[in-house]
């Protein structure tokens, strides 16, 4: 009997790496997830701002980031200007300030596009693990590690399987796209 436990796992990251994804992209209200691929440079080490700052959400569509050092401000406000963010911050010398405006139909559109081509290409890993999946069946058949029957057992699992995640997939999609619409 074939294990497809290694499949499924490869199958399962693919969908948290899409979910990761999806919580960068930035809607109409403040998330801090947003901040999560930029790093900051914090005594020579790149480090992500969460672990220099604290981050919180004080109004619908405002991120207020406070370092726990006072030269932070400079080096975070840097970065988040770097960064393909889209929002300049501002600070009072103590917290750095994020306002998020509001989304035009155009961006939003823009950004369900861009949702709909992410969860494209994790469709296409998916694909691509479960072609590995079948690759290996055929391979272990000529083997002789499996029979043509278990063979086919194992491919048809593959199949339900892969089908299980594309309908993940096609959800998460479904569902950040609706988020991203919605006004």
């Amino acid at each position: 009997m074939v294990d497809l436990k290694v499949y499924e796992e490869k199958m399962e990251n693919t969908v948290s790496v899409l979910k990761e994804d999806f919580n960068t992209i930035r809607v109409g209200r403040a998330n801090p997830h947003v901040l999560d691929k930029i790093r900051v440079d914090y005594y020579g080490m790149p480090s992500p701002i969460q672990s220099v700052a604290n981050i919180s959400v004080p109004e619908a569509r405002m991120l207020q980031i406070q370092p726990w050092e006072k030269s932070m401000i400079k080096v975070i406000e840097k970065a988040i200007q770097t960064s393909d963010l889209g929002i300049n911050p501002s600070n009072d010398g103590s917290v750095i300030r994020l306002v998020f405006p509001e989304m035009t139909e155009a961006r939003r559109k823009e950004l369900s596009k861009d949702v709909k081509k992410k969860g494209d290409n994790a469709k296409v890993a998916v694909r691509n693990i479960r072609r590995d999946a079948m690759d290996a069946f055929k391979k272990q058949e000529k083997s002789g590690d499996l029979t043509e029957d278990d063979r086919k057992v194992a491919e048809d699992k593959m199949q339900k399987l892969t089908d299980k995640y594309v309908e993940k997939i096609d959800k998460e999609v479904e569902a950040k796209t609706k988020d991203i619409l919605t006004v």
